[in-house]
């Protein structure tokens, strides 16, 4: 994967209008944009091949899969053993994002479960992995501002 670039005001429409209607042809974006099929054509290209894009997996909702639940894992490692120890939570598919953060912890996973007894088998499985010295889990009680970055792509449309 390519270096990610900093977006400009026409990628910034593209990617806005692409948040409205992902299905959205080409030629579809390119009248209601008013830009060139090319343009429009040539910057999706190079948004999917430099990396700007995530994949299209992250637009999947967790319950159509059926994970009800949603925490926030803190995870404390053995100092020096990161490298070994993202590699080791790697494997775990319920663990969906891993962040290196300040604080207490030096760990934030974002994980799912089906149910508490599934969160119980995969809190176990990330305290069993290799580095990991303690955790503490949060449970999210209720979703209040879904991922979003239409507000962040509007800002680059404002004059």
């Amino acid at each position: 994967m390519s270096e990610t670039r900093i977006v400009d005001r026409t990628d910034a429409a593209i990617l806005l209008a692409l948040d409205t209607a992902p299905l959205a042809t080409t030629t579809a974006l390119s009248d209601e944009l008013g830009f060139a099929r090319n343009t429009v054509q040539s910057r999706q290209r190079r948004l999917e091949s430099d990396g700007s894009l995530a994949p299209p997996s992250s637009r999947l909702r967790l319950d159509a899969l059926g994970y009800q639940l949603l925490a926030f894992v803190s995870i404390q490692i053995s100092q020096g053993e990161l490298d070994p120890t993202v590699a080791a939570l790697s494997t775990i598919p319920e663990v969906l994002e891993l962040h290196a953060v300040t604080g207490d912890a030096d760990l934030i996973a974002r994980v799912v479960a089906v149910d508490p007894e599934d969160l119980h088998r995969v809190t176990r499985q990330i305290v069993s992995s290799y580095g990991v010295m303690r955790t503490s889990t949060s449970l999210a009680a209720r979703e209040l501002i879904p991922h979003r970055m239409g507000p962040l792509l509007e800002r680059y449309l404002e004059p």
